[in-house]
């Protein structure tokens, strides 16, 4: 369910850890069917084929979880607060705070912006939430 489908984040790049998430969603998809997953998310068709397709394109965190709970995964709420809670426990784990954390992306969010993404105050894409994840995996890999 986006953070604990990939084994060993911190040792794959960013735009790996992206990728495996693409191909989650995409196998979601596969396996519930674009006609379903449109009527239960909010995304038109060509986004969902896209997916399907296994496409990277501009989806957001909740998209990504809307999706996935269309399969067998829980709620799409259940999944964004399970998806934060990991991540700053992630960042609890490492001590990292929320300026380390937005200076040591490949991003330009600054660290309220990245705070409010993380709480979920603020839409976040699963491209930057790829970036956090695995630099959050990383730190905590560096014993």
């Amino acid at each position: 369910m986006l953070y604990d489908e990939i084994e060993n984040p911190g040792e794959l790049t960013p735009a790996e850890v992206h990728a495996q998430y693409v191909a989650e969603l995409a196998g979601t998809t596969e396996s519930v069917g674009v006609d379903d997953v449109v009527a239960e998310t909010e995304l038109d068709r060509e986004a969902v084929e896209s997916v399907a397709n296994g496409e990277k394109l501009e989806l957001t965190l909740e998209d990504a979880a809307a999706i996935l709970a269309t399969g067998d995964a829980p709620p799409k709420d259940t999944i964004l607060l399970e998806v934060r809670d990991h991540l700053l426990m992630g960042m609890t784990t490492g001590v990292l705070d929320i300026d380390t954390l937005a200076s040591s992306i490949d991003s330009d969010l600054g660290a309220r912006a990245l705070q409010q993404k993380i709480e979920g105050r603020a839409p976040m894409t699963l491209e930057e939430y790829a970036l956090v994840h695995h630099f959050i995996a990383t730190r905590n890999d560096r014993d």
